[in-house]
């Protein structure tokens, strides 16, 4: 642990117990649901009591039922979820800690927090049980990376938020039938005219045409083409779509939400190395990242969104709608949309896929979080909440999404894969996501890469919006001025044309 490190958990602690971060100072509410006792407890004996906290009140029900089913399994222990409310949660978990005997023994809380959470000693090492399978083994690799800091792991991953391409299947289905159909009129005609060259026209030509069905594995293989890989298939499918009237933009999405817009570097970005941890392994400012701004830059030319009137949930609203055929959306997206669809609300078939690459040079890679259960490093009783952490998070878990809108890390019952191709998709993009990184320094990278991204959106030069950047985190790091050597990345041919067309049509 480096030097500031240390000071800096120090302060935490030291403020902590102080009772500066005390409930009552942060406005938080903490809610105890009590099991109830047994009514003879010399029948049913006694039984040690776990605390798990967590922040985010859709649980609620969900944490009950595993308690209850938990307390069957293992009827030595009883488990209380605590709900807790407010905006400095692991600071009111290390002064419930510290100063009562009913803090937590476990709790959940996300990825980013995790190095803040063991410098304070919240958060010990956890181990799976003997003869359990290494958990590399069993679940994504993006959750073993999310829950590892320096060698260690300390946290059990157990739901995740990632991005990907949600579409109007219904509309794309629609567009490859009027494709196809338009193939076959071309194919009839280019046949009837040989025939009419030869002096032989048969009408039985176009009649068979006409009446013949479209096959699903025909559908599909076109409806295949609708799917863009690139954003330049966005761009040409845009193109050539003859949209409906009611839909308003063929790609939308909140450009205002660094979630929904780092797929765009997210293969040219590293911070903190693969586990989020590593200070030495910070590289921002680069030639493909630079590239990638650029094309995120030039979509404003085709879909002009505000960003200071954008948001996501009304991007969604106006997906429900049928007034967007490409948007990108968050994995709470297939809860609202199958709600929205049981009332009615939503008549149209959707699907999910991965991200868009950039282009066909530039890969992409969404931004990921990581909802995880830790053990409290205060607890007295590390070892049972050890193993009821490992039951929350790798038992039944198939139940997780339909009770809460969570996709569980660990899915159907082996964490590779999921029944809902929908859900799949998810799990694939977040298999080849990048998790948010532990440091603490460089936990202000995310509000100042949205700042960036907003000033390049509105046509700020991507190079240099990428180079302050850069030069500002290094510089929080390293704890001293930093300056990034230029590189000079000239603008694309074409693009210069371009704008020199624009020129001379606006002299004109």
């Amino acid at each position: 642990m480096t030097i500031k490190k240390r000071l800096v958990m120090i302060l935490v602690i030291a403020l902590c117990a102080g009772g500066l971060y005390g409930a009552g100072r942060l406005g938080m509410t903490v809610y105890r649901e009590e099991a109830e006792e047994p009514a003879d407890e010399s029948l049913f004996g006694h039984r040690e009591t776990l605390y798990l906290w967590y922040a985010d009140e859709s649980l609620t029900d969900y944490l009950n039922s595993i308690a209850v089913a938990y307390s069957e399994y293992q009827d030595e222990v009883r488990v209380v979820p605590v709900y807790t409310q407010g905006l400095e949660y692991l600071e009111t978990i290390n002064q419930a800690s510290l100063q009562t005997e009913e803090g937590p023994d476990l709790y959940i809380v996300s990825n980013d927090s995790l190095e803040k959470a063991y410098l304070a000693g919240l958060a010990s090492e956890v181990k799976l049980p003997e003869g359990a399978l290494p958990m590399e083994n069993m679940l994504p690799e993006t959750a073993a990376f999310a829950v590892t800091y320096h060698g260690k792991q300390i946290g059990y991953p157990f739901y995740y938020e990632t991005s990907c391409l949600l579409y109007n299947k219904t509309y794309l289905e629609e567009w490859a039938k009027a494709q196809i159909e338009a193939e076959r009129d071309q194919a009839v005609a280019e046949e009837t005219q040989t025939q009419a060259d030869n002096g032989n026209v048969e009408e039985e030509i176009r009649e068979a045409a006409v009446e013949e069905e479209i096959s699903e594995e025909e559908l599909a293989a076109k409806l295949e083409e609708a799917i863009p890989e690139t954003i330049d298939g966005i761009l040409s499918f845009a193109d050539v779509y003859d949209a409906p009237e009611q839909v308003e933009a063929v790609f939308k999405w909140d450009v205002s939400d660094i979630f929904y817009n780092y797929f765009v570097v997210g293969k040219y970005i590293d911070v903190g190395g693969t586990n989020g941890d590593d200070e030495d392994s910070i590289h921002i400012y680069n030639e493909n990242a630079i590239r990638a701004l650029r094309v995120y830059q030039n979509l404003n030319q085709f879909f002009s969104i505000d960003p200071k009137e954008i948001s996501y949930d009304g991007v969604l609203q106006d997906f429900l709608d049928g007034k967007i055929v490409y948007t990108v959306a968050t994995t709470d997206a297939l809860s609202k949309l199958e709600e929205a669809r049981e009332k009615g609300d939503f008549v149209y078939e959707y699907g999910v896929t991965r991200v868009p690459d950039v282009s066909d040079e530039l890969e992409s890679s969404s931004l990921s979080v990581t909802q995880c259960v830790a053990v409290n490093g205060y607890s007295a009783k590390k070892e049972m909440a050890n193993d009821f952490a490992v039951y929350l998070t790798m038992y039944d878990t198939d139940n997780l999404f339909a009770r809460t809108g969570k996709l569980p890390v660990f899915g159907n019952g082996n964490g590779k894969t999921y029944e809902d191709p929908n859900a799949a998709a998810f799990l694939l993009e977040y298999e080849n996501s990048v998790p948010m990184p532990k440091m603490i320094e460089t936990s202000n990278f995310w509000v100042e890469l949205e700042i960036a991204f907003a000033k390049i959106w509105e046509g700020a030069d991507a190079n240099y919006a990428l180079k302050a950047l850069s030069e500002q985190i290094m510089g929080q790091v390293l704890g001293e001025a930093y300056t990034e050597e230029y590189i000079d990345l000239p603008v694309p041919v074409e693009e210069t044309a371009e704008e020199e067309l624009e020129e001379e049509g606006e002299a004109e």
